[in-house]
């Protein structure tokens, strides 16, 4: 057993010990308060890791109560940089363990977090400690930042470049493997459908968990003295296909009973026919694919009552050689008249280069532990990487695993967690000689 694998080993139970005491911290964004810009659980959390970093004997900066991080080796500004997050979405319901806990069952951990993202974060952490321990001389600083408000924008992460300079180099373990070289373009758009007045008035809030996260589970409203809710199976919002969208599937159930109130079935029948289980823009003639990152993926993912009428949030992520302005062209030509888009949030995809030396570095790293196909790919998902020059996604997880992160009875398996962290130790070492 070689030295590294062996110092796994040893210090499994440490690490496990470690990241359940993060894992029991419900950081999940809240209201701000006094030294604590995105709720008290955040800011907790972010206070906790630092306090073990600088037990382990890194330098440790907290930058406006936003960000932090933990410094191993030179003090110059030319380092390599992970990047993750200690934020976590809200825990939901339904769960069969303790949503804030470590659990271990049947092979498996579960718990808000494990995956997405304290899991492989805090994986990041315990292999610089592990290394340090074994006398590793970083020839380059190596620096783990934790950032507090992925989950909800990303706005951490201007304060942390207002004072600080990007890592020449970088991942952020919070996607999946192998390499990610590519992001796609994210634009969620607001679709108006004005109603008459005398609709709206019918027409009461919409109850349910709906949030641009996740594709929703659950969702009613009345109409006049008709009742309706919808049943559906909740996924993250970027793989709709393994979901079952309450949105549409209400908007199935409500719109033939809806004669009475033809302005609201008629949006009702455009959203179904729109979007009922078609994610790749084909019910708005809106098929835009790439050799690099595949087919346009939409996704309903907000449904509410507004002033004039009706409001839907759609999600939109789309390859890499394709521009946000086709996309809505696209869907502008696609509404039904007197319906309107309202940009409410955008983020630009990237490409870069496979052929870097250090993505090289993490393929031999990632195949050499695994033993899988190290080609880099693109994804769906929107990570620290489009906020953060020089950083990529890498990690954790494998192919195959797909819509787990912000489910109820978020897991890893205990494997699988073991091996991340054998390849975080590996690549952490190899980058910094």
């Amino acid at each position: 057993m070689d030295p590294l694998t062996a110092s796994i080993e040893a210090n499994w139970s440490e690490f496990l010990t470690l990241l359940s005491e993060v894992m029991q911290i419900a950081s999940v964004k809240g209201e701000p308060a006094p030294h604590a810009p995105y709720g008290t659980g955040p800011r907790e959390v972010l206070a906790y890791v630092m306090e073990k970093s600088a037990a382990y004997g890194f330098q440790t900066t907290i930058i406006d109560d936003a960000i932090g991080y933990a410094h191993w080796g030179p003090t110059d500004t030319d380092y390599i940089g992970v990047l993750g997050h200690l934020d976590v979405v809200s825990a939901g319901s339904g769960w069969s363990y303790p949503p804030f806990a470590l659990t271990e069952k049947d092979g498996n951990f579960y718990g808000r977090g494990i995956l997405d993202n304290k899991g492989p974060i805090i994986s990041c952490l315990f292999a610089m400690k592990l290394l340090k321990d074994l006398g590793h001389q970083p020839q380059l600083p190596l620096r783990i930042i934790f950032g507090t408000d992925e989950e909800n924008g990303m706005s951490d992460i201007p304060h942390y470049l207002a004072v600080e300079q990007p890592p020449r180099f970088g991942f952020t373990p919070d996607c999946k493997y192998p390499v990610v070289y590519g992001e796609r373009g994210v634009v969620n758009v607001q679709l108006d459908f004005p109603l008459p007045v005398q609709e709206t008035q019918l027409l009461a809030a919409f109850s349910g968990d709906q949030f641009r996260d996740h594709v929703p589970d659950h969702l009613s409203v009345t109409v006049g003295s008709q009742s309706f809710e919808a049943l559906g199976k909740r996924s993250p919002s970027n793989a709709p296909e393994l979901g079952d969208n309450a949105i549409t599937k209400l908007a199935q159930q409500a719109a033939p009973q809806l004669a009475a109130t033809p302005s609201l079935q008629a949006a009702f029948q455009w959203i179904i026919q729109s979007f009922h289980q078609q994610h790749y823009g084909e019910g708005i003639d809106l098929v835009l694919e790439d050799a690099d990152s595949g087919k346009l993926i939409l996704t309903p993912v907000v449904l509410q009552k507004s002033a004039s009428g009706l409001a839907l949030e759609v999600a939109f992520r789309y390859p890499v050689s394709v521009t946000e302005e086709q996309v809505l062209a696209g869907v502008q030509k696609a509404l039904p008249n007197g319906a309107s888009l309202t940009i409410l949030r955008s983020i630009p995809g990237f490409c870069r280069s496979k052929d870097a030396p250090e993505i090289q570095k993490l393929s031999t790293i990632y195949h050499q532990v695994t033993g899988n196909d190290p080609t880099p790919v693109t994804t769906t998902g929107a990570t620290y990487a489009r906020k953060m020059p020089n950083i990529l996604a890498f990690g954790p997880s494998f192919p195959g695993q797909k819509g787990i992160a912000h489910n109820q009875d978020e897991y890893m398996a205990v494997a699988d967690l073991r091996t991340n962290l054998e390849i975080y130790l590996r690549s952490l070492q190899t980058l910094t000689k």
